[in-house]
């Protein structure tokens, strides 16, 4: 009876010790993690750029305006040679007399000009298809980032319970280990008073020394339990909330096996996000075959231009030699409609639709993958529900079981009819029942979270459900470990 109360004192010490003020909940966690959380904030920001692709390819149906101008300075020489005719009508018989002329030519002059202009798509069947497909896109990139939400939420569901379960196997691996010292203790005072043998002793001392070596493991297991879960949040509190005895009430039987894995190939986001990509694979086929169809353009440019010349001829002939002005400027306004039709393009554009047909259909290969991993891991989270549901309620009764076996035993031992042996080994089921029950609960609530995860339906609230149940801090910290 010592030995409980002494074992009972050391939880309620480590319970008061902890500061209520600093203890961390599932939510709490989970928002730190919104935050921080390098796998969560990537796909954030890949959300955020897959949503320009509505309006890229928007922008391209609309009309396009450009505007430009230049203003330059031209230096031009250079020389030519000329027929001109001199005499056209020499007279009856003869030939017109025709002079070869040898000329250079200096051009000085500066210039400026300007061209507005409009383009506007009136057919191009490939653009139209862009615009489908960024629907697409940007749906498959919003399904992709409720997938991240949820699996954060998952993720931190999962390594907020690993550290509670690794802090209770701490714990009775510590209570184990106090135990078997205070066990081995006993032995040996007996064995001095000549109530047992050495093997007594022994028997105690080797259970004692596999508790220290089982604790040693249980204190490296909660450092990495609670490193993974620093990963997430970038720190890690002190403490942390369990759940009180009571836990959450599930709908999973009440729903039905086949009612959650038909939700599940309805809107889990793999799933979707699998069928927008074969939504986006079908309208790469049709972009793909648009290079065969006409494109029509509906264009109008106005402009100007101002040249102010000087040019100097030279006659190499008649050594003559003109200087003047060759200054120009007008004006250019048109308008006009713009066809192009392919006709031969040397079979790129068949090989293109041949490439996005069978991206297509692998597309419809990895959406028919997805719906069965969906399935698989929709029925494996139903069932784990299930089974935890029993498991926790027989692993509750297997706790009252030992500790009355414990009871038992100790009182066998005292008048003589159990064995040193009996009880360490009543301890030890002891502690591994209380082990093994606080793991299936955490195990139950992880469960719950991965069900509705794998149904496509979990929500920040569902966590606020389950967090509603995690009332009683606790220190997750290994003894003599630095607080962050």
């Amino acid at each position: 009876m010592d030995l409980r109360a002494a074992t009972l004192a050391m939880f309620l010490a480590s319970a008061l010790c902890v500061d209520a003020a600093t203890a961390a909940d599932l939510l709490e966690v989970y928002e730190l993690a919104r935050t921080r959380d390098p796998q969560f904030l990537e796909a954030a920001e890949l959300r955020t750029a897959a949503l320009e692709a509505k309006p890229q390819a928007r922008a391209a149906l609309l009309p396009q305006v450009f505007a430009g101008g230049e203003i330059e300075t031209r230096e031009t020489d250079g020389s030519g040679t000329f027929l001109q005719v001199i005499d056209p009508n020499p007279g009856p018989g003869l030939d017109p007399q025709i002079e070869i002329f040898d000329v250079d030519q200096k051009v000085s002059a500066d210039t400026w000009r300007w061209q507005a202009g409009l383009r506007q798509t009136v057919f191009r069947w490939d653009q139209w298809q862009r615009l489908g497909r960024a629907d697409a896109v940007v749906a498959r990139a919003e399904a992709g980032y409720r997938a991240a939400q949820q699996d954060l939420m998952l993720r931190v569901s999962q390594r907020y319970f690993d550290v509670l379960a690794a802090a209770e196997t701490l714990r009775a691996s510590e209570a184990t280990l106090e135990a078997f010292t205070q066990q081995l203790a006993q032995a040996e005072r007996r064995f001095k008073a000549g109530v047992v043998t050495v093997i007594d002793v022994e028997e105690a001392r080797s259970a004692r020394d596999a508790a220290a070596a089982n604790a040693i493991a249980a204190k490296r297991s909660l450092a990495v339990a609670g490193e993974l879960l620093t990963a997430l949040t970038g720190e890690l509190r002190p403490e942390l909330e369990r759940p009180g005895a009571e836990l959450p009430t599930s709908d999973t039987e009440r729903r039905g096996e086949q009612a959650w894995v038909d939700l599940a190939l309805d809107q889990n986001l793999a799933v979707v996000a699998a069928r927008l990509g074969v939504d986006i694979a079908k309208r790469d086929v049709r972009i793909a075959q648009s290079g065969h169809l006409p494109t029509l353009d509906l264009y109008a440019t106005t402009g100007a231009f101002d040249e102010s010349a000087t040019e100097t001829v030279t006659n190499r002939n008649f050594d003559l030699r003109t200087r003047g002005p060759a200054d120009s400027d007008g004006t250019e306004d048109v308008i006009g409609l713009q066809l192009a039709v392919p006709i031969f393009t040397s079979g790129a554009t068949s090989s293109r639709v041949r490439e996005q047909v069978a991206l297509h259909r692998a597309a419809r290969q990895r959406l028919d993958g997805s719906a069965r991993a969906a399935e698989r891991s929709t029925r494996d989270a139903y069932l784990s529900v299930v089974a935890d549901v029993a498991r926790v309620d027989a692993l509750r009764q297997s706790v009252a079981s030992s500790r009355s076996a414990l009871r038992a035993t100790e009182r066998g031992a005292e008048v003589g009819n159990r064995t040193n042996v009996d009880v360490l080994d009543a301890r030890r089921r002891v502690f591994e029942a209380e082990r093994d029950y606080a793991r299936a609960r955490y195990d139950y609530l992880t469960n719950l979270v991965r069900l509705r995860a794998a149904a496509g339906s979990l929500q920040p609230a569902d966590l606020d459900a389950i967090n509603k149940y995690l009332v009683e801090p606790v220190a997750v910290l290994p003894p003599g470990a630095p607080r962050r």
